[in-house]
């Protein structure tokens, strides 16, 4: 480990819920790049995914996930639940409890078959890598906690974990949200060096559930990755995202209902998953990571839709909130407690209201192009200054370095 004035170097185990962007899940591209930015902060990684195959890259090491098969078998079974929720979804019915498993069977099963293998793994790992500095990982809490036990005990290392999907993903929102597994529940928060969270409005719910040392840690993008590209404006709205649960109220106000009010003016919506009417909207399906600069690119105003717990809960990041102006487009968003935190409303997005008519706010920012330019300009300009990866990657190394000592 070398420490300096410039730089905190540490050899650090990444074990995340996921690095193959094939997976489809959201974080996935974001993984990536803070994974980026801690190499070029001359970190040496090692990653290992749960679910799904291990993927190289110029930035990390990789070992092979020791459930490849199992993890890879689960997700197809879980993707079959969630088509079905959205199918129900779509004729009105009850779908609270659609799309997720059982928690004895996920525990029995994780307990019986997918621990053993990973404490094989990683005490192969270990010894092949010669130990390591610290561990960050985003992997399902109740599922995990006797892996991160041998790890701490085998390395004597700390152990830091990073929740993104906060605050949807605590108990108390999980089973409508429709999340796979409730991990929170019955897990020891205390267990982790340092909590690292995407929503500052949770933190007392967290110290109450026993976490320990917690740390806002935003999303954020590698600027080299994510930017504006040339093409030719031919969409006027646009939408991508994953799910329309915790969405639908503004779904409707800022898609459904204007799209059949403004004859003329063309609507897309990318992304899956959508158990509502999406009116007059263009539904172009998934979108690949690798293309979704230019999905943005081609619209004239890209829309914020985010769920209800992370518009209302303060100062909750998405990656969607930094994406878009990252991409040069015109935000327009719902209310967002806390968005006024990262941008400035007015200046660097648009933030509509219950009151307010969106189909002329749509209208007067289709009107002006010079309007839109300024606030992609302003937008961008504040993602390079604020909310790169490099920036987070550097916050992140203290976080570690902090707990090295600590530990």
């Amino acid at each position: 480990m070398v420490y300096g004035k410039e730089a905190v170097r540490m050899k650090i185990l990444i074990l995340p819920s996921i690095i193959d962007l094939k997976q489809g899940l959201g974080c996935t591209p974001f993984w990536w790049q803070l994974y980026k930015a801690l190499y070029e902060n001359e970190n040496e990684l090692v990653v290992v995914p749960y679910l799904g195959r291990a993927v190289e890259s110029p930035w990390w090491e990789t070992y092979e996930n020791p459930c490849l098969k199992e993890s890879l078998l689960m997700k197809k079974l879980t993707d079959r639940k969630m088509e079905k929720r959205v199918k129900k979804e779509k004729q009105g019915k009850d779908v609270k409890k659609e799309g997720v498993f059982p928690e004895k069977l996920v525990q029995k099963l994780t307990s019986l078959y997918t621990v053993p293998k990973w404490k094989k793994k990683i005490k192969e790992i270990n010894k092949e890598e010669d130990g390591f500095d610290a561990c960050l990982t985003t992997n399902p809490l109740n599922q995990f906690e006797e892996v991160t036990e041998f790890i701490k005990d085998l390395m004597d290392i700390p152990v830091v974990y990073y929740e993104g999907d906060l605050p949807t993903i605590l108990p108390k929102y999980a089973l409508e949200r429709g999340f796979r597994f409730n991990h929170f529940k019955n897990a020891d928060l205390s267990l982790y060096d340092a909590f690292l969270v995407n929503s500052e409005g949770v933190i007392p719910d967290l110290k109450e559930m026993g976490a320990k040392n917690i740390h806002p840690f935003h999303y954020a993008v590698d600027p080299d990755l994510v930017y504006p590209v040339d093409v030719e404006k031919e969409n006027d709205v646009a939408y991508f995202g994953y799910g329309s649960q915790y969405r639908e109220k503004w779904m409707k106000k800022m898609i459904t209902e204007p799209s059949k009010k403004m004859n003329g003016i063309n609507f897309v919506v990318g992304g899956g998953h959508f158990g509502i009417d999406l009116g007059q909207a263009e539904f172009v399906g998934n979108v690949p990571y690798p293309k979704y600069k230019y999905f943005v690119g081609r619209s004239k105003i890209n829309l914020n839709i985010t769920r209800k717990s992370h518009a209302s809960v303060y100062k909750t990041s998405t990656g969607r909130i930094f994406e878009l102006p990252a991409m040069g487009a015109v935000m327009v968003s719902q209310p967002y407690n806390g968005l006024d935190e990262f941008f400035e409303p007015g200046k660097d997005y648009i933030q509509v209201d219950e009151e307010e008519d969106i189909v002329q706010i749509y209208r007067d920012l289709l009107s002006n192009e010079n309007w839109r330019s300024e606030i992609a300009k302003n937008a961008r300009e504040k993602i390079l200054k604020d909310h790169s990866y490099e920036i987070r990657a550097k916050q992140l190394d203290n976080i570690l370095y902090d707990c090295t000592k600590i530990n």
